[in-house]
């Protein structure tokens, strides 16, 4: 396994690399760019954020694989799309051992390796030793004070042996305290109002309490940086700053859209970065990072199922700032996030971000996008068994589960007969066209979209040419025939229960087969109910 070893050490030894580098990643859960005080934002207080920016390397325009943790994670760990790694690629299931992960290959070359936090959930890792992001250190994903655990890791490391530390906090992941970021000094002036949200002070109160679990992070951040300095390892670690996917926000988290997908990204490492301070506007991806991960250690990247990630190791070392590598481009997907449509089928969705624009292929646009607003057994979150088999149906709007419960959402929903709050609702709950395009650089909401404007319409065909190739490059199912596989992979986690959409009654064929569904489903009445889309206003 050490057979990249000395051909390392010759090749960066003008840097100062004289062993294995080290290698820390600090993710947080459910941020999304700009939220950092490095890139300019007023309601973030993100020091130790901007100091690895300032020492070393600033992403301006970073993109995860998928929208929600899971598959996120899954992605970045294996270094592969999350279309190139069955079950792992959608969320909450299972995670195939036959998939390695890079703390899996460092652990075996002598790495001392670890997670503290979140490593690789929700999901049931089957046939694993540890979770695929390595040991556990500590147990509760959303505790708010994870020095015990980081201690409780770093003093378990043998003296000599490289580390490579996963920290996933539970920040800023729902659910928050609310008015957590005023009681901690916050304005609501400061509150960055994406165009897709009312501005109002409901919804900028609760942006202040995602930004105050930020500036949680980033402290807990601060404490490991502490840890590696004083015992004078810092300048040989790799310390990579990111997100596993956006905010948690309606048409932001499980969308593949900006705000769902484009997340910070900030990389230090002075013994290998030969001009910090720089800002560099590539379009890079976790599964990128992955691949210098590979390249910057004595660990060879697995055989069986390579890559697919295209190295920033020349972005780190070069002098330059802005586009350095133009022809760069990043993809992302999406399939099943929650459970909230008929027999908890996902949203499949697939996207290409190349130059200023995002193109975005729903594969079933006939499903919802946010959920199905309605579910059987009322109101409640989750319902019981005996509450789904009564056939009881929820009120109008209570249900859209691909988007956290939040005070945002409650807001929108009490208040969509505004025209303008309810058009702001729509554009996160209704019915998605196949093809959506937008100018990002003009557009960052992505509310315009421009696919059927024929104006665009070259550009559409090309991006669409392009992210098809990849997907088949990939044998990703959705484009080779076989894409109801993806319902077929167990969901590990409570499920809810709809009413039929007029789609599957009129085109039974349509509705994959899934096994596993049969076995826990509760025996809902069978009573017919109107369409669904009577339910939308």
């Amino acid at each position: 396994m050490r057979v990249l070893f000395l051909p390392l050490l010759i090749l960066t030894a003008g840097t100062g690399f004289a062993k294995p580098p080290n290698i820390l990643i600090a993710i947080s859960d459910d941020q999304s760019y700009p939220h950092a005080g490095a890139y300019g934002s007023k309601m973030v207080h993100t020091p130790n954020f901007d100091r690895i920016a300032r020492e070393g390397v600033l992403f301006t325009n970073a993109y995860c694989s998928s929208p929600g943790c899971s598959p996120s994670r899954a992605a970045f760990l294996t270094g592969r799309y999350n279309w190139q790694i069955e079950e792992a690629g959608t969320h909450a299931s299972g995670f195939n051992p036959r998939y390695e992960t890079f703390p899996q290959r460092l652990a075996d070359d002598g790495y001392h390796i670890g997670f503290v936090g979140k490593g690789w959930s929700p999901g049931k890792a089957i046939g694993w030793q540890h979770n695929p992001a390595g040991k556990q250190y500590g147990i509760n994903p959303r505790d708010q004070d994870y020095r015990p655990h980081l201690d409780q890791y770093w003093q378990s490391r043998p003296e000599e042996a490289p580390f490579c530390l996963w920290f996933g906090s539970g920040d800023p992941h729902r659910p928050y305290a609310p008015g957590s970021g005023r009681q901690a000094g916050k304005k609501l002036t400061d509150a960055d109002v994406p165009a897709f949200l009312p501005d109002c002070e409901e919804i900028r109160s609760d942006l202040l309490d995602y930004a105050f679990e930020i500036d949680r992070f980033d402290g807990n951040l601060g404490y490991i940086l502490g840890l590696i300095e004083a015992a004078g390892e810092l300048d040989n670690t790799i310390v990579i700053v990111t997100s596993d996917n956006g905010m948690p926000f309606p048409r932001a988290k499980a969308n593949c859209y900006e705000l769902g997908i484009h997340i910070p990204l900030a990389i230090r490492w002075p013994s290998g970065i030969p001009a910090p301070g720089r800002i560099v506007d590539d379009l890079v991806q976790h599964i990128d990072i992955t691949a210098a991960i590979y390249e910057l250690t004595p660990v060879e990247p697995p055989e069986a199922f390579p890559l697919s990630g295209r190295s920033i190791l020349s972005l780190l070392r070069s002098s330059k700032s802005g586009v350095l590598e133009p022809d760069r481009v990043a993809f992302s997907g999406r399939e099943r996030h929650s459970s909230v449509r008929y027999n908890s089928l996902g949203y499949p969705q697939r996207s290409i971000r190349l130059g200023n624009y995002l193109l975005i292929q729903n594969f079933t646009p006939e499903r919802w996008p946010a959920g199905a607003p309605v579910k059987y057994g009322g109101n409640t979150k989750y319902p019981t068994p005996n509450d789904v088999k009564k056939g009881k149906l929820g009120d109008n709007h209570s249900a859209y589960h691909d988007i956290d419960g939040c005070p945002t959402l409650t807001y929108m929903v009490e208040n969509h007969q505004d025209q303008k709050v309810g058009d702001l609702l729509q554009a996160a709950v209704a019915h998605r066209p196949k093809f959506e395009l937008f100018d990002v650089s003009k557009d960052p909401s992505c509310l315009d979209n421009l696919a059927a404007d024929s104006q665009f319409e070259p550009l559409r065909r090309d991006l669409a040419g392009q992210l098809h190739a990849r997907l088949k490059a990939d044998a990703d199912p959705r484009v080779t025939g076989n894409g109801d596989i993806w319902e077929t992979y167990p969901r590990y986690s409570k499920l809810r229960w709809f009413p039929k959409p007029q789609w599957a009654r009129d085109n039974p064929e349509k509705v994959p087969e899934q096994p596993w569904l049969e076995k826990v489903r509760p025996g809902i009445r069978t009573t017919r109910v109107r369409s669904l889309q009577s339910f939308m206003p």
